[in-house]
């Protein structure tokens, strides 16, 4: 069942962004924002913790998740740490996926090479 859940909130989460993108015009990246934005608000809110507990990875694998994971190390370092945790604890807590996303992307480039950037692209003259 608990897979199920998962498919399910991370599916409807996954059609929002569809469905922004197709009645809003909203493009990719400003949606990426919106997520990751609503889940440092619902996170730091306490909303979304009971949420990511129902659904698990349906719920903290999207950009959703991401901004969850963010605001709940800012309040974990700024319980231990004050202040300063607020500058320290979102990278503390998301270190790891930062890290992989960065080591994936560049063994994608060197695999599949950064390709032609100007194919397609008609220039005037």
């Amino acid at each position: 069942m608990d897979y199920l859940w998962a498919f399910l909130v991370g599916g409807a989460l996954c059609a929002a962004g569809q469905v922004l993108i197709d009645l809003t015009g909203m493009t990719p990246a400003r949606i990426l924002v919106t997520y990751v934005v609503s889940g440092v608000v619902l996170g730091a809110l306490g909303i979304y913790e009971p949420v990511a507990d129902f659904a698990g990875a349906g719920a903290t694998v999207p950009l959703t998740g991401f901004g969850y994971n963010l605001a709940k190390g800012v309040k974990k370092a700024v319980a231990e740490n004050g202040l300063i945790g607020s500058l320290t604890g979102g990278l503390e807590a998301c270190a790891g996926g930062i890290t992989a996303a960065v080591v994936f992307a560049l063994i994608a480039a060197v695999v599949f090479g950064r390709g032609d950037k100007t194919k397609g692209i008609v220039t005037g003259g």
